[in-house]
């Protein structure tokens, strides 16, 4: 849910929706090719507002792309946190975090588009799943659950596995895409050091509803 107070008047409201447009724009634009190069006036045109509209709202292109990616990765964010609330063991959270990722790619393809267009830039961002997964990494390290000596490292394994799992899933959409999740979901855990039986215990578990 937003935390700000929606604009108080219409000027507002019309420029809220003229920035929130040309931001939607950047997103459709990254998840459709990745291409940063594109002209303001294409963007313009795909936000259907007027090109000197931009500059009120964002000095340079590359402003408004971070701005697109940093929207959505919070996006992506609420959306696990909306499943994984009431999950406490950092296996599991690992685990489901990975698997809710790969069903994504249905329900929110823009967003995994625009991830797996970014590559391990999303592995060091502040926003989306990585600073969860870290946290969750730290955790089951700290209590035994996990055993490595890096979780910078671990994370960076299980962000390029997460690429390559949407690389596949997106790809080639007639894979049975829980399957290779699930399938992925064990083998991150037992690299983590979980038991390979409990693992795949958890790797196949239910999906929490959400929350």
């Amino acid at each position: 849910m937003p935390t700000s107070a929606p604009p108080a008047n219409r000027f507002e409201r019309r420029r809220a929706a003229t920035r929130q447009a040309l931001i939607r724009a950047a997103r459709q634009i990254l998840a459709e090719s990745g291409d940063t190069g594109v002209s303001i006036q294409t963007i313009a045109d795909r936000a259907d507002v007027g090109f000197g509209s931009f500059y009120n709202h964002f000095e340079s292109k590359t402003a408004l792309f971070d701005e697109a990616v940093t929207d959505a990765l919070d996006e992506y964010g609420r959306t696990i946190d909306e499943r994984l609330d009431s999950v406490d063991d950092p296996a599991e959270r690992i685990a489901f975090g990975i698997r809710l990722s790969a069903a994504m790619a249905d329900t929110h393809p823009e967003i995994m588009r625009i991830l797996r267009h970014r590559g391990l830039d999303h592995v060091r961002s502040e926003r989306g799943l990585a600073p969860r997964a870290l946290g969750d990494l730290r955790t089951g390290a700290a209590s035994g659950r996990f055993t490595f000596d890096d979780p910078e490292i671990a994370l960076s394994a299980l962000g390029g596995s997460l690429l390559a799992l949407l690389d596949l899933r997106l790809g080639r959409p007639h894979r049975d895409s829980e399957e290779a999740a699930r399938a992925m979901a064990e083998l991150m855990l037992r690299m983590l050091g979980v038991p390979a039986d409990e693992a795949r215990g958890i790797a196949h578990r239910p999906l929490p509803d959400r929350g």
